[in-house]
């Protein structure tokens, strides 16, 4: 039997130090992995979500990306986007510039960029359609799963899903979001209603830093609470524009702002979000983060 040798990151990425951001596993020679044992690897890391590389057999994208939480194989990731190619710009793999990255929810091209002495990587996550707001019955149960009351949603932000498996709950303080405790097995039980995985809780504070600070809950993909999510802030990026929620923020058909989650559980992380805007949508929305390395391995299958 052939054995090979696997590199095995452990990459917190929207973060500037270790033990900050959101985790994820980085394979980045992957080739020769079988589902079973990718899905075997993600679970022994243990991370919301471990990216898979491999090598690309066509002339339509550069490298194909996998993404697999400890449970199951999941579409796009952003923070694992970000981690891979931060990766790949350490050794030395990705070029300074475009590189278009295969998964399974299409062809998507990521940037990295020379940022002083790190890498910043920006991920276009394309046009995301947003749901048309929910029916009062359903808004009901998502503030009963949260266990807060109705009169607590932001009435200025409709709650709405997309079609990113997330659906985005405004409400109206950072102290009611740091204290949420939600009913995980609630919220699972909406999931399989509304055919949306996360759950992404969400203040807006205009005049700040970071204009929204968030909590993302998404027991659905087993994940009890992810401390920052990078296709939630594409998403809200576009959810922003479709309801026309902070129009002064707009500027020559683009939007952009800042995010900070995972204040709650000691695992704050940041990044930008631009969208760009025509005929009053977002036809296309990038996250911006850095990343560090938390540690480096190797396996041998």
């Amino acid at each position: 039997m052939i054995l090979k040798i696997y590199r095995l990151y452990q990459i917190d990425a929207f973060a500037e130090k270790i033990f900050g951001g959101n985790p994820a596993g980085v394979v980045p020679n992957a080739d020769g992995l079988t589902e079973n044992q990718m899905q075997k690897i993600a679970r022994e890391m243990n991370n919301s979500e471990t990216a898979f590389v491999f090598k690309s057999d066509s002339s339509d994208y550069d490298i194909e990306v996998r993404f697999f939480t400890p449970t199951t194989e999941i579409n796009l990731c952003g923070h694992a986007t970000i981690s891979t190619h931060f990766v790949r710009a350490l050794e030395g793999d990705a070029k300074i510039g475009i590189t278009l990255q295969k998964t399974k929810a299409g062809i998507l091209p990521v940037e990295v960029v020379k940022d002083g002495e790190n890498f910043s990587v920006v991920m276009s996550q394309g046009k995301i359609k947003i749901d048309d707001p929910y029916s009062p019955e359903l808004v009901k149960k998502i503030a009963d799963a949260l266990k807060i009351s109705p009169d607590d949603f932001n009435e200025n932000c409709p709650i709405a899903g997309a079609d990113n498996k997330i659906a985005f709950v405004g409400i109206k303080s950072n102290e009611l979001l740091h204290n949420l405790q939600p009913d995980l097995a609630a919220l699972e039980k909406i999931s399989s209603e509304i055919n949306r995985n996360g759950f992404y809780v969400f203040t807006l504070n205009p005049g700040e830093k970071f204009f929204v600070h968030g909590r993302m809950f998404a027991p659905a993909w087993g994940i009890a609470e992810d401390p920052v999510t990078g296709i939630a802030g594409g998403g809200i990026g576009s959810y922003f524009v479709n309801f026309g929620i902070c129009r002064e923020l707009e500027k020559n058909n683009r939007l952009e702002f800042e995010i900070i989650q995972g204040e709650k559980i000691n695992r704050a992380g940041e990044m930008k979000v631009i969208a760009e805007i025509a005929g009053g949508r977002a036809e296309n929305v990038k996250i911006v983060g850095r990343a560090v390395v938390a540690f480096k391995s190797e396996f041998i299958l």
